[in-house]
């Protein structure tokens, strides 16, 4: 445990606790711990996990944006559902890239868990932007995520790491519930992600 990895973790949780509440308060919070956790996740050598918060340094930005215009007419974007299909599509494009990404960090590095790694990282993005959205089914996402990272990060003997995914374990399930409530109707298109 290092002083930094406690910073993440405050800046962790007060994101996902402004994110459950629908706060755009979450977005700056999320970037320092974003931020943070690139350091981290090189010093652990969970590559995939490093490459995943430099994206999320890019769709935290995006995320922010979309919350503030992404509605009708530029205004708050409200709460939506995924369509029939697109659940099941990100799900197979989360297996492929987990295999892929897994793979490649298996045979092209010396990184540490490379296929759970893979899959932590693989459908944190699909979470990620399925929340910068506001589509419900990300809590879904995160909260498969929030299991498989519990582990790891045991593993990895991050276990103040480790602490604050089963927060977020608990937050993510919270959020589900809170969005749910606060659900608009599903947009047109068969494939609207």
């Amino acid at each position: 445990m290092t002083t930094i990895e406690i910073i993440a973790t405050v800046f962790g949780l007060t994101c996902v606790w402004l994110t459950v509440r629908q706060n755009i308060w979450c977005w700056p919070t999320g970037l320092v711990q974003v931020v943070l956790y690139i350091w981290i996740f090189f010093q652990a050598k969970l590559y995939s996990d490093v490459g995943l918060h430099v994206v999320y340094v890019v769709l935290g930005l995006y995320g922010w944006w979309y919350w503030l215009r992404g509605g009708p007419r530029e205004s708050t974007a409200p709460v939506t559902r995924l369509s029939a299909i697109a659940l099941p599509v990100w799900v197979v494009v989360g297996l492929a890239a987990t295999a892929g990404l897994g793979w490649t960090m298996d045979t092209q590095t010396d990184a540490a868990l490379p296929y759970w790694d893979a899959a932590t990282t693989a459908f944190s993005l699909i979470a990620q932007y399925l929340l910068a959205r506001k589509r419900l089914e990300s809590w879904l996402f995160w909260i498969a995520v929030d299991v498989m990272a519990i582990g790891v990060y045991i593993a990895k003997e991050l276990y103040v790491t480790s602490g604050l995914y089963g927060v977020f374990l608990i937050l993510a399930i919270m959020g589900f519930f809170t969005w749910r409530r606060s659900l608009q109707p599903t947009p047109a298109g068969p494939a609207e992600a």
